[in-house]
């Protein structure tokens, strides 16, 4: 279950005044899965238009509609061994995203999980995001209760101009859960939820728990 205030939360620090992100990074995909291009930059570094555009990216996933676009699965205990997805996500968090090589096996990954007919692009955002003490009224205080830090990734198709369009799919992780990371969940986002990307479902939790969450 995801909490909708949890989300909502998230997405008032996503805006050019209010930004939680420190890295923005992508690669760029043609139709038959190969890597045309990739960029890893300091997300401050962007010029206003193309922090606002990126924002409008990421906001897309904790901005959809809960437990309905937006649903929490758990990673079970054979999509957490070596070489698997999650481990993965542990070393970019780790890192945050400033590791190319890393991020190239990324890529490759979700590629592989997602066979179009068109081109797309990949966009990685690191974020930490202070979250506020809240006090028996339940009224925001100054004091940080732990920093919840987290990746959305987005994959969207390009337009005519080659610049990514809306996201179809996506993902939060670690997931949020009552303003806390849930570190052994994960947050994935379906613009459609009626159409199951089974193959980045598969990439994310294996067979067994690809088979199990495409049935929900």
């Amino acid at each position: 279950m995801i909490f909708r205030e949890d989300m909502l939360e998230l997405t008032r620090r996503m805006t050019p005044s209010r930004n939680c992100f420190d890295r923005i990074a992508g690669a760029y995909v043609d139709a038959d899965g190969e890597v045309g291009g990739t960029f890893n930059v300091h997300f401050l570094n962007l010029s206003g238009a193309e922090k606002t555009r990126n924002l409008e990216i990421a906001k897309t996933v904790p901005f959809s509609r809960t437990n309905d676009q937006l649903k929490e699965y758990r990673f079970r205990r054979s999509a957490k061994g070596k070489d698997t997805l999650f481990q993965l996500l542990q070393v970019i968090r780790k890192c945050g995203l400033k590791n190319d090589a890393v991020m190239d096996i990324l890529y490759s990954q979700l590629s592989d999980g997602y066979p179009v007919d068109h081109d797309f692009a990949i966009f990685v955002f690191h974020g930490l995001y202070d979250v506020p003490r809240k006090g028996q009224d339940h009224e925001s205080q100054w004091e940080s209760e732990e920093t919840y830090d987290f990746l959305i990734t987005t994959i969207s198709p390009l337009n005519e101009k080659g610049d990514p369009d809306k996201p179809g799919w996506g993902f939060l992780y670690p997931a949020c859960s009552n303003r806390s990371a849930a570190e052994e969940a994960i947050d994935v986002f379906h613009a459609d939820p009626e159409a199951v990307e089974e193959g980045l479902m598969y990439q994310l939790f294996g067979r067994e728990g690809a088979e199990q969450y495409g049935d929900q």
